[in-house]
This record gives structure tokens, sequence and C-alpha cells, in this order.
């Protein structure tokens, strides 16, 4: 199914995931699963989300074969014009590298030194990695992991939460994230230009359930809890 449906008496929107637990999860109990379903629901439209590698979901949702794609870096729709950005954030997002080796430093210029790995299609990655000597990409985290795991690359670029709840799934030991991060970036929604009339619904919902705070509560819940981090 691509484009516009409807289901349940509401026209739903299919949108490209890049993300995972605690974010998004199978069963629809992430964080951003609660925030940006609830945002969809007080705009008037349904949100489906469907799994596509990185790359693969940004040149889809340009071309309209689905109507969008969820949690990116601002700036996009330089490179991708028939895409239009929700202007209110959905998350910030911890850009962090993992390593066996401890020593290493959370920073660009030490980073691009080392062998590293990343998920095609983060654009972030492939800005900073441009030119530099020893880089492997791949398609999803399990193969990023599974190659620093085996020590076939020495550090793996991915998201701070994310990188972390896979660890724990898959029984990775040894691994940690870098400090300091190496960027913090506020992540966005974006629609195909198709839909240009709902971007202000969902910008005002966001902003909607921030002031109530039941963005902060579910953060506190689904995220926090989760990766041991206690709220002050």
């Amino acid at each position: 199914m691509t484009g516009l449906a409807r289901a349940a008496g509401l026209p739903v929107l299919i949108i490209n995931d890049t993300n995972a637990p605690p974010f998004t999860a199978p069963d629809q109990s992430g964080f951003l699963d609660a925030v940006v379903g609830e945002a969809f629901r007080r705009a008037g439209v349904k949100l489906k989300l469907v799994k596509l590698p990185a790359e693969r979901a940004l040149l889809n949702a340009n071309a309209g074969i689905e109507d969008g794609d969820m949690a990116r870096i601002a700036g996009l729709e330089t490179q991708y014009p028939n895409l239009i950005r929700v202007p209110e954030k959905v998350l910030d997002w911890s850009f962090a590298a993992f390593s066996r080796d401890a020593s290493l430093s959370g920073n660009w210029e030490s980073i691009r030194q080392q062998q590293v790995g990343h998920i095609r299609g983060w654009k972030i990655y492939e800005q900073q990695l441009a030119g530099a000597p020893h880089v492997l990409s791949v398609d999803d985290a399990g193969q990023l992991f599974r190659l620093l795991d085996r020590n076939r690359v020495k550090v793996a670029l991915y998201a701070r939460w994310m990188g972390e709840a896979l660890m724990r799934q898959q029984g990775i030991e040894g691994i940690h994230a870098l400090e300091p991060p190496l960027a913090t970036r506020e992540m966005f929604i974006y629609l195909h230009k198709r839909h240009a009339a709902i971007v202000p619904r969902l910008a005002a919902a966001l902003r909607a359930i921030k002031a109530e705070g039941l963005y902060d509560r579910l953060y506190r819940e689904k995220v926090l809890s989760l990766t041991g981090v206690v709220a002050k």
C-alpha cells in the first residue's frame, strides 16, 4: 500500500521509520510511536510506520512512494526537494561513537582516523566522514554492531539510546559509547509536499503535547526508565 489510504475512518499516512527501541518498536510501545502517533491523531490522520533502509527511505519519501520520513536532521529538504519539514522537533538526538577502546575520544577528528562503520543513509555521518580513509557502510544496526563485536571495525556510529538498547538485546558486552557525544541534533518529521496542508497541524499538535506535559512524561517512561537514567 502506498500513498494516502483509508483505515478506521481516518486517512492514513505511511511514514518511513529507521528507528528502533526505545523510540519505535514492533508492538508500537516506543516513545516516538506514542508521541508522533498522538500528534498525527490530533492532526486528523492515522500514522502507519514502515521499515526501510535509511537511504532508500529518504529516496522513496522524496519520490512520493511513501508519505514521509520520521526523525531526521534539519536541512534535508535541500537535498530532497519534494519533502517538507514539520518545523516542531520530535526529539533531541545524541549521535554517538561506540567502541571497545575506552581511550578513544568522542570527537570527529579522532573518529575519522579509525576503522569506522555507520549505517548507509545517515546523512550526518556521511557528511562528517567524507574523505576519511577507512569507512564501512552497512544497511542496518544489527550488521553494524556485529562488525564492531567481531572487531571488523574499531568504531561504530549510531544513536546513543538505540545503541545501548540494541547491545542489551543482543547481549553484547565490553562496548561503550564514547564521551562526549559526537553531536546533538534536533530531529524532525518530513512529509511529501502533497501533504503540505497537514504540516502546520502536526506542528501545532506536537507543541500542544509538549505544553501539556505529555511529552516529558512519555520520555521518562519510555526512554529514561529503559536506559537506566534517573529523571531529575
